[in-house]
């Protein structure tokens, strides 16, 4: 007997969708479901300035298939010559919804992010008079800390000093990956939230490793211990407001995920819903779904909840998926979730 369940249309508040022939494959897969999105802005060359994302904002809007209803929510790359007055000029006009910080070297394209904190202090002031959001990539990149702790000694050494010196900026730590995160967010009375993605629900450390490297669960922030993805399942069902769903859906070729420097990312973006469902069911906490998927991310934003809906039906067959999505830069393997599927999207 099939179980039906409906919610309002979910947004996705951390997505890459690249740009060129990338863009123009992966985008129908997150407008399919998907209302709006935060869109990263680490591309070669990054999102820098207002008319960066005004550029990469129309580039989107293009290659949307028609009668598609997506928005595409964006953001500016933080650079320590990020300029204060276009950011807040930006933010006023509506034309980004957030500001992204990567720590230089952190993740894929982050090469001109920052070092030194206290040269974008100017740009956080602006942000937080604004009421512009900061999103954060947590981790540390000394290469004398272990990557499994770097989202730890970034709160401490990096996010908490930075919310201390300016307390009115409102911070997502996005693709939260461990206990330590997600401690740290409940800990905080206002303007903290954290995004968790659709594969650190589902992977561990071991799932990467354990009999071969499987370059298609690698990502950054990495997966970590079994403690630490329990940790995010509890926070993502246990109905906390302050966490919200950032798939972090990050397409690479398949030639670029198996090399002998394999990309970092996860592309989740066609089977994010049904995962969900799986796991809010084992939890039994599907009355919850709706606010980690479309009502809380919204409420923190300052942004309205959709009024359309979407229905998931849970069927005694498990759902077909395709394994890659074609692209014009090559094929992209889609995550698995190693067990099969029965939520299906309508």
């Amino acid at each position: 007997m099939s179980q039906s369940l409906t919610l309002r249309r979910p947004d996705d508040w951390h997505l890459h969708l690249r740009d060129g022939a990338m863009l123009r494959a992966v985008l129908p897969e997150s407008a399919r479901h998907f209302a709006r999105a935060i869109i990263m802005p680490n591309l070669v060359p990054p999102v820098v300035t207002a008319n960066d994302a005004r550029a990469y904002r129309d580039r989107i809007i293009a290659a949307l298939p028609e009668g598609t209803a997506f928005t595409p929510l964006m953001t500016l790359y933080l650079t320590e010559e990020t300029d204060p007055a276009d950011v807040a000029r930006a933010h006023a006009e509506g034309l980004i919804t957030a500001v992204k910080l990567y720590p230089a070297g952190a993740t894929t394209n982050s090469a001109s992010g920052v070092r030194d904190f206290d040269k974008v202090r100017p740009v956080l002031e602006a942000m937080a008079e604004a009421g512009c959001p900061l999103c954060v990539h947590g981790e540390v990149t000394d290469p004398e800390i272990d990557i499994f702790d770097r989202e730890a000694v970034f709160i401490d050494r990096v996010l908490d000093p930075v919310r201390r010196a300016t307390p009115g900026l409102k911070v997502v730590m996005e693709h939260v990956t461990t206990r330590d995160g997600v401690e740290y967010i409940t800990s905080a009375d206002s303007g903290l939230g954290g995004t968790i993605t659709t594969h650190h629900l589902i992977i561990n450390r071991n799932h990467i490793l354990v009999g071969g490297i499987k370059p298609h669960y690698y990502c950054l922030p990495v997966a970590k211990r079994e403690e630490h993805r329990l940790a995010l399942r509890a926070a993502a069902t246990g109905g906390d407001a302050r966490f919200f769903l950032g798939t972090d859906s990050a397409p690479h070729t398949d030639a670029n995920k198996q090399s002998a420097c394999g990309c970092a990312g996860c592309f989740t973006a066609t089977n994010t819903m049904s995962i969900l469902a799986h796991v809010f069911d084992e939890e039994n906490a599907l009355d919850r779904l709706e606010g980690f998927a479309a009502l809380n991310g919204p409420a923190f934003y300052g942004l309205p909840a959709n009024e359309d809906t979407i229905t998931l039906t849970k069927t005694d067959r498990p759902v077909a998926y395709p394994e890659q999505i074609v692209t014009g830069d090559g094929p992209v393997t889609m995550f698995d979730p190693g067990f099969p599927l029965y939520w299906q999207v309508d």
